[in-house]
This record gives structure tokens, C-alpha cells and sequence, in this order.
């Protein structure tokens, strides 16, 4: 085996890894979670700061998009994780995905 063969052989294995571990990413959004269906005000927010909307409920995925403190979002659901905060799957206009749990208050009267 030459060189170039095993750079070849190197970056398909690092691909399978990288892909293999994508895989447990991605799993606690099919995990057991709860409907929530009901408003929440963005919290705990610095007034300085916004709330990162992720692609997925992991601190390391992909950021589609922001809040401001004080914005109200709609709650779908949230899941449970066994370590760690939970996550709830949000929207509000073209923004919609995944805030951890600890960043909402629920509020069943606000307008969007």
C-alpha cells in the first residue's frame, strides 16, 4: 500500500467515525420527550444577550437562528435528557428549532 492509499484509507475511516457519531448526535431528538404546545417567554437572558436557536437539542449544533430576551415562542415539545438540561423544539416565524428548557417560562396568554 502506498501513501496515497493510506491518506485514502485514513479519511474514509475518520469519515465513518465522524458519521457513526453523528448518529448519537442526532439521536436525542427521536428520544421520549413530552407535547408542550403552548407559549413560553424567552428568560434568563442577559438584556445585552440573545438566546441561540440550535439545529439540534446539543449546545455543539449547528445555530439557525436567535432571540431576544423577553420574546414569546411557540413550544412544541420538549425532551427529557438524562444528563444535562433538557431541550424544547421552538417557533416564531422563520425561526424554528431547538432552546434548552432552562431559557423558557411558559405563558399561556401572550401574542406571537
Amino acid at each position: 500500500m502506498n501513501k496515497r492509499q493510506e491518506k485514502l484509507l485514513l479519511a474514509v475511516l475518520c469519515g465513518l467515525v465522524v458519521t457513526a457519531a453523528a448518529g448519537f448526535v442526532v439521536q436525542p431528538a427521536n428520544a421520549a420527550g413530552y407535547q408542550v404546545e403552548q407559549l413560553a417567554e424567552v428568560s434568563g437572558v442577559g438584556r445585552w444577550d440573545q438566546l441561540n436557536v440550535r439545529r439540534w437539542p446539543a449546545p455543539h449544533s449547528r445555530q439557525v437562528g436567535a432571540f431576544e430576551p423577553g420574546v414569546h415562542v411557540w413550544v412544541e415539545r420538549c425532551i427529557e435528557m438524562d444528563a444535562g438540561a433538557d431541550w424544547c423544539l421552538v417557533d416564531r416565524g422563520p425561526t424554528r428549532g431547538w432552546v434548552n428548557s432552562r431559557f423558557l417560562t411558559l405563558s399561556g396568554d401572550a401574542d406571537i
